[in-house]
């Protein structure tokens, strides 16, 4: 046990009156007060007091324990929104990636079909303008054929109309000088132009009439 002296008694009664300052930690449980009432006092104050202050201090010291525990805890639950948020970002990132090689690929298909399309319309007006100039090749091939068909049909009649009515022409001549009998002939060679003119007309009319046909049914 310490035992103060009498100045060490009254030095520390007097800080306590005059400064609230006293004694703390187990120094207090080994000091002995020989019968001093006033100095057991103190002791005895200054026992309550250290108490009321590792009481405090224990309350302080659980409520900073409890306060790290929950930061601690925030901490962790942070790291782990931190890390969600990373894997969240990084997710994001390779769907924008792959959103844009879509894009892309979209793009490139897109363009690619309306080159297409493009060369299909250049070929499709290619062979409209083909089929266009191989009809007109054939409207005017056959308007030539037609053409010189009609003319060559017109060409044989008037040389078979020709050739009818001069060889009448002529054996009615023949027969008007060498004093031969000229009625029958006459009449035959009369009847024989009215026939050979009706034919003419008659083959130039039909042949003008096919002509006209074809023009219309070519419209």
């Amino acid at each position: 046990m310490l035992t103060p002296d009498q100045d060490t008694r009254k030095a520390l009664i007097k800080l306590a009156e005059e400064k609230n300052i006293y004694l703390e930690g187990n120094i207090l449980k080994v000091i002995s007060t020989e019968g001093d009432e006033e100095f057991a006092k103190y002791i005895t104050d200054a026992s309550s007091r250290d108490k009321e202050i590792r009481r405090k201090r224990l309350e302080i010291t659980k409520q900073v324990q409890t306060q790290n525990k929950n930061l601690l805890e925030a901490q962790t639950s942070n790291e782990c929104l931190m890390t969600e948020l990373k894997d969240t970002l990084k997710n994001m990132e390779d769907s924008n990636a792959q959103i844009e090689q879509q894009n892309t690929e979209l793009i490139a298909s897109r363009e690619e079909n309306e080159r297409m399309n493009k060369e299909l319309k250049e070929a499709l007006d290619a062979a409209e303008a083909a089929k266009n100039h191989a009809e007109t090749d054939l409207d005017l091939l056959q308007k030539k054929t037609q053409f010189e068909l009609i003319n060559l049909i017109v060409k044989v009649s008037l040389i078979v109309i020709g050739g009818v009515g001069l060889t009448t022409t002529c054996l009615y001549v023949v027969a008007m000088f060498t004093d031969k009998d000229t009625q029958i002939i006459g009449s035959t060679w009369s009847n024989m132009f009215g026939i050979l003119l009706t034919n003419a007309f008659s083959i130039i009319g039909t042949i003008m009439g096919v002509k006209y046909a074809s023009e219309k049914s070519g419209e």
